[in-house]
């Protein structure tokens, strides 16, 4: 992985398999982003997610993408909530598409959120209570999903082939559904994000 993201321009300043060593590498060399996978040793439990927690709490404009071989949409969603900027989380069959991987790694290092179509897929799977989010429309629900993903108003649109107008129509349909009102500390794309997820 190293060699193929040095080959596509990405500077790759350490490698570890190594909470410790990792944490060390992080406040020594200060990355834009730590890519993380979320099983390391030794247990491959949940030791990456932890040290993805550290980097966040010790180096705050260190952005974090997590890596995982199966959904894990629960530690996710956690991670996520905690740490709404410069968070990402993808499962390694993206790893196979160099070119998604480094975009995730850009979109991870200007801020933004990045979440793997197939977490966003399971998370709207899961059983849950009727509320706000059944009051969207379905080309609301889609807007919302691609929003989940990390997706700006531009790419929204080129992907559901409408006007921009259209969807900020759709975006602010969403915020007064779901009852977010503009507000100085608060920031409402994140939050619709968050109610989405944990619908």
């Amino acid at each position: 992985m190293v060699r193929l993201l040095a080959d596509a321009g990405v500077d790759v300043v350490g490698e570890t398999d190594d909470i410790d060593t990792l944490l060390t590498l992080v406040g020594a060399r200060h990355p834009d982003v730590a890519l993380v996978d979320i099983r390391l040793p030794p247990t491959f439990t949940d030791e990456g997610l932890r040290a993805a927690r550290e980097i966040r709490e010790r180096h705050p404009a260190v952005g974090v993408l997590l890596l995982s071989q199966y959904v894990e949409t629960n530690s996710a969603v956690r991670a996520l909530a905690r740490h709404r900027k410069g968070f990402g989380y993808l499962l390694k069959d993206r790893v196979a598409d160099i070119d998604e991987l480094v975009e995730a790694i850009g979109r991870v290092a200007e801020g933004e959120s990045v979440l793997d179509p197939q977490v966003v897929t399971h998370l709207l799977g899961r059983p849950r209570v009727s509320g706000a989010l059944d009051e969207l429309t379905a080309r609301e629900r889609e807007v919302l999903e691609l929003i989940a993903q990390g997706r700006s108003n531009e790419a929204v649109a080129q992907r559901l082939q409408v006007g921009p107008k259209t969807v900020e129509t759709h975006v602010r349909n969403i915020f007064t559904k779901l009852g977010l009102e503009p507000s100085f500390s608060d920031h409402r794309r994140v939050l619709a994000v968050l109610a989405y997820l944990q619908g």
